[in-house]
């Protein structure tokens, strides 16, 4: 089962105590699954979903919601809507001025038109509407939350999504999906943990090698002035680290100056051998 699957099934198994929650889930089951009416002066509601336990906690809603008999047909639609909705199919707002009612509308938008990705490859929560009224609605409702949903057209639907890790987690926790949530939480974690060692390995090996080419630079210039005017005829101080350096290639800058006597710090070793560089450089200049 994919993540996303798994979250939806913790979801449905998540049924509201309170009446005014269970109103507004089911409110946004109808609202995203839309309303069909049947012949005659009969009317049905049409929930088609291949997830049965889905199909299950949308009539336990509605059972739970209006104490009336279930039934999958010749159900009038005035006994399970009632005024619910704007004539642009928007839930009216009066049904979700609490937030718990909120949380109970997001997590049904969810389980009917919503998705998100495996989070050990991709960071993405989205809920797919029907129409630009419903995608604005929804994405006022979540950023409540104090998230930052963003709205995209995709060919003739509007998708609310998010894309950070975090608010992910934290949409989760709205939901009320705990398990789902800290199992996103512990592969975050993970991941997070692995990009800084990835980072910190990197780091390392981009010093390792800027160490490793500035000492066969400082190899270079050394044995090109031992070739060209002698190491001996050098300064005291520039002598003494250019023989360190001949004897130690390897060593860094500091262990270079623990060689030295007396030792001399890093930056004085640097400036020394930039000192080398310089005369090196000159003589190179001078076609020597």
């Amino acid at each position: 089962m994919s993540f996303s699957g798994e979250v939806k099934k913790e979801l449905t198994e998540h049924v509201s105590k309170s009446r005014h929650c269970q109103l507004a889930e089911l409110a946004a089951f109808l609202n995203f699954s839309g309303i069909k009416a049947g012949m005659g002066e009969h009317r049905f509601l049409s929930f088609e979903s291949e997830n049965e336990e889905l199909v299950r906690k949308y009539f336990t809603l509605v059972r739970k919601t209006y104490n009336i008999k279930v039934c999958i047909t010749n159900v009038e639609e005035e006994q399970i809507t009632g005024n619910l909705f704007h004539e642009d199919l928007t839930v009216k707002s009066r049904y979700l001025q609490n937030s718990c009612c909120k949380r109970a509308f997001i997590r049904g938008a969810f389980l009917t038109s919503g998705s998100m990705s495996d989070p050990e490859k991709a960071y993405h929560f989205e809920i797919v509407c029907d129409s630009e009224q419903k995608a604005v609605q929804l994405q006022e409702m979540i950023n409540s939350f104090g998230m930052d949903a963003k709205t995209v057209q995709r060919k003739k639907n509007y998708v609310v999504y998010l894309k950070e890790g975090e608010q992910i987690s934290d949409m989760l926790n709205i939901m009320e999906a705990p398990i789902s949530m800290m199992k996103f939480e512990n592969i975050r974690i993970l991941k997070e943990m692995r990009n800084s060692v990835n980072r910190q390995v990197n780091c390392e090996t981009a010093n390792i090698h800027k160490t490793v080419s500035a000492a066969v630079r400082q190899l270079e210039d050394i044995r090109y002035l031992q070739k060209t005017v002698g190491l001996e005829h050098l300064p005291v101080q520039l002598r003494e680290i250019a023989y360190v350096r001949l004897e130690y290639p390897d060593a860094t800058l500091k262990e270079l100056g623990t060689y030295l006597e007396p030792p001399v710090g890093k930056s004085g070793v640097n400036h020394r051998l930039r000192k080398i560089e310089a005369m090196a450089e000159d003589l190179r200049m001078a076609g020597k």
